[in-house]
């Protein structure tokens, strides 16, 4: 587990960077703005086209990832039902089902695939279905959601229309265009987007940690509940439904019901704060369960490793 450690001692290391850039301004009072936008118009783009213009898409196909995507629905699905019942509002209710199934499968899936896993390689499918489908799918909803569109013609144009307004859907579909192509892009001109994209998770967790500066305590305030709902989700029931997925319906070996539910445990991804703050739909929900889920990690993948280890 030295693996989890380190992973969660950089990360944190850098959020805490970014909170004491909060408390002495030095970048100024929209600090937090600024790096949101650069990670979402320029710096994600360019790490997930470097990230799917050379990966194998043929490892979308198996039992393992199929797992994974049902149990990320099933949660996603929950939270999306409570929220209706709730009234939480397209936005909030959006975010929520995110922020319930959407894992740090990048800064904290890879060490962790690496040193508890023992392969880089089983978390591609998991970063690629949230890349390709559950981002997309998302910031679509938030897109429609935010722009007053009214109509079935509309609002039809304006889904279709979404994925190629939006840089992250834009830049996904273009690295899946390259890989599928079978063209190795020369490295010259991969560098700029290389160097670009190592900008992307250090500014969305400096945005992150500057966000936490004079936030009231996790878990308390008017978004308690959703917040409280997302956590149990992501911590407790997304590695159980992993789990019962892959145990009792896919009869898994023990291996690979092993990763599907580790990676499930992971916490929710910095990515879903980000999307929350450029849309301006309960950032401060979406931080508290990015802050929550992360520090319940390390029990969470401690426990699975005793009992599934």
């Amino acid at each position: 587990m030295s693996g989890v450690l380190v992973g969660f001692g950089v990360i944190t290391s850098v959020v805490v960077i970014g909170y004491m850039l909060g408390r002495l301004p030095l970048l100024g009072p929209g600090a937090k703005e600024v790096l949101t936008r650069l990670a979402f118009y320029v710096a994600s783009p360019a790490l997930l086209f470097t990230i799917l213009a050379d990966v194998d898409l043929s490892v979308l196909v198996s039992a393992p990832v199929l797992v994974s995507v049902l149990s990320v629905a099933a949660v996603a699905l929950v939270f999306v039902v409570l929220g209706l019942v709730r009234r939480w509002g397209v936005g909030r209710t959006t975010v929520g089902a995110l922020a319930s199934s959407y894992v740090n499968a990048g800064n904290l899936g890879i060490p962790i695939a690496v040193y508890v896993l023992g392969d880089a390689s089983v978390v591609a499918p998991v970063l690629l279905t949230q890349l390709l489908f559950m981002a997309p799918v998302g910031l679509t909803v938030l897109d429609l959601g935010g722009g007053g569109v009214r109509g079935a013609g509309p609002v039809l144009r304006r889904a279709l229309g979404t994925p190629v307004r939006n840089p992250v859907v834009i830049a996904s579909l273009a690295g899946v265009a390259v890989s599928a192509s079978g063209w190795v892009p020369p490295e010259p001109l991969m560098e700029p987007f290389h160097l670009i994209g190592g900008m992307a998770v250090p500014a969305m967790l400096l945005a992150f940690g500057i966000s936490l500066h004079g936030s009231a305590f996790p878990g308390r305030g008017p978004e308690r509940v959703p917040v409280l709902v997302a956590v149990a989700l992501k911590s407790v029931v997304h590695p159980l439904a992993a789990w019962a997925l892959g145990s009792l319906v896919f009869g898994l070996d023990d291996s690979a019901l092993f990763s599907v539910v580790v990676l499930a445990a992971l916490p929710t991804a910095q990515n879903v704060f980000n999307f929350a703050t450029r849309y301006r739909t309960s950032e401060a929900m979406v931080r508290d369960v990015v802050l929550l889920t992360t520090l319940l990690t390390i029990p969470v993948l401690f426990s699975v490793t005793f009992l599934l280890g």
